[in-house]
């Protein structure tokens, strides 16, 4: 029960969010085909930069709704990336919701 506790305490809704941060124009565009499932590193290598969270860093890929839930999930895991690859992120990750309708958007933080 302490850990779900805890980890209600990390949950910001988008607004709360929306409000702290500057964000920066997402670069997010949908990637189609849409690859449900673990994607294999030649299928992520062929991925366009614009199907990344993180796109400098080619990390989180937004290419359906499961992989856009694991990069909210994920978001605050990420390591080495500054604080304005961060707002980059948020911004497609927002944008990636909204494209495959996903309501409820928390991000751990």
């Amino acid at each position: 029960m302490r850990m779900v506790s805890r980890i209600k305490a990390h949950y910001f809704s988008i607004k709360e969010v929306l409000k702290t941060k500057n964000m920066q124009h997402p670069t997010w565009k949908p990637f189609s085909p849409a690859i449900p499932g673990r994607l294999s590193s030649a299928v992520r290598d062929s991925l366009p930069t614009t199907a990344f969270a993180f796109p400098r860093s080619r990390k989180e890929p937004l290419i359906d709704a499961a992989h856009v839930r694991d990069a909210m999930a994920r978001f605050d895991q990420v390591s080495n990336v500054t604080d304005s690859e961060r707002d980059l992120a948020f911004s497609n990750i927002q944008k990636a919701a909204n494209h495959f309708d996903i309501t409820d958007l928390c991000i751990i933080g």
